[in-house]
């Protein structure tokens, strides 16, 4: 199914009725979550309430005990590869990218070399057309003069938007990003969340776990607040983060306040 086929306001990423046990530990208690196009989703909660778990499962990171992922309405199986109408979490991965906490950038190669390293592997792009798209990439999240510089010589605000440039060379149509600000210093995170700020603008498709109350506030169309494995509350960031009502909410929220 290409994109043009995928009715108007259909969503691109879904997850229903999904469960994640390990073991006897139930992380995931039967979580649905629709993402529709140009939509950006904040996932928040307080620390072991599934978030990660979940926007991991969502592009097959994690394996869901129970439950379906469809994407662009195709029901994604448990193979790499495409099988009769499943899609393979190959195919998933390719148009669903993720951007991590630790940037996971690989520190025997070059930013550019990062960056180009999926479109020459993965999507068998000329190295010429990989390089002009990172380089254009590199150049949007402010790095540019880094191209030729290793991991370990830069800050870790420019480690991960070397990692968000290096998702988006893969020209995903949905990018997960996990608690991408939590491992950088105070003073390193209002660069990376810039960067975020700019794809929303653009209209990039996004699901993203974060603490930053008033970053999610901002950049959301939708807030969703999970807490023992199930989503307790979700709506808008004015009812969500800046009027909450729900008291549970409340009380995570108001620790993020003052």
């Amino acid at each position: 199914m290409t994109t043009n086929q995928i009715s108007a306001g259909a969503p691109i990423i879904e997850a229903v009725a999904l469960r994640k046990n390990y073991g006897r530990h139930e992380v995931l208690k039967g979580l649905d979550l629709s993402l529709p196009r140009g939509e950006v989703v904040a996932l928040i909660g307080p620390s072991g309430s599934g978030k990660s778990t979940f926007i991991r499962c969502l592009n097959h990171m994690e394996v869901p005990t129970e439950g379906t992922i469809r994407f662009r309405q195709r029901k994604v199986g448990n193979t790499f590869r495409d099988k009769g109408d499943e899609i393979g979490f190959g195919t998933l991965r390719r148009h669903v990218g993720m951007v991590f906490q630790h940037f996971n950038l690989f520190p025997h190669k070059t930013v550019l070399q990062n960056v180009i390293e999926g479109p020459l592997v993965v999507l068998k792009q000329p190295k010429k057309q990989a390089q002009e798209l990172a380089l254009d990439l590199l150049a949007q999240v402010g790095l540019a003069a880094k191209r030729d510089a290793y991991p370990n010589h830069l800050s870790g605000g420019q480690k991960q938007r070397v990692a968000i440039a290096r998702a988006l060379a893969m020209q995903p149509e949905v990018l997960l990003l996990d608690e991408v600000t939590s491992a950088l210093d105070p003073e390193l995170v209002g660069e990376v969340l810039a960067v975020i700020r700019g794809l929303a603008e653009k209209g990039m498709t996004m699901a993203i776990v974060t603490h930053e109350m008033a970053f999610a506030a901002d950049v959301s169309s939708r807030v969703l607040f999970l807490d023992q494995g199930v989503i307790a509350a979700s709506g808008t960031p004015q009812d969500m983060i800046r009027n909450p009502e729900n008291e549970r909410l409340k009380g995570f929220v108001s620790r993020f306040h003052g």
